[in-house]
């Protein structure tokens, strides 16, 4: 599943004529292209989706929202380690070969 997902800009700079940013998605950092939402400052919200910033959120919205998607594992599902959550989903343990050494 792919979602929309709020976070909060940590910082914003200009890479290669393109306006990016350093965005907390409750723990998660990421970096996101803020050309949809140009007027977009440090500390503000926005919705983000496969790596764009999409629209500017208010930050009770946005906490509200964080706080339902980790309750539902969500948060994990989205930025989580794929090879990882593949290894849960089929029963194995990924790091017991490393302990077995």
């Amino acid at each position: 599943m792919c979602l929309a997902v709020p976070g909060r800009v940590l910082d914003i700079e200009e890479r290669d004529g393109t306006r990016m940013a350093t965005v907390d998605f409750g723990g998660v950092v990421k970096e996101v292209c803020l050309e949809y939402v140009p007027d977009l400052q440090v500390g503000e919200y926005a919705i983000v989706h496969v790596g764009f910033a999409l629209q500017r959120l208010d930050e009770e919205s946005a906490k509200q929202t964080l706080e339902l998607f980790a309750e539902l594992g969500m948060l994990q599902e989205e930025f989580g380690d794929p090879w990882e959550m593949a290894a849960a989903e089929a029963g194995v343990d990924p790091l017991e070969e490393v302990r077995e050494r």
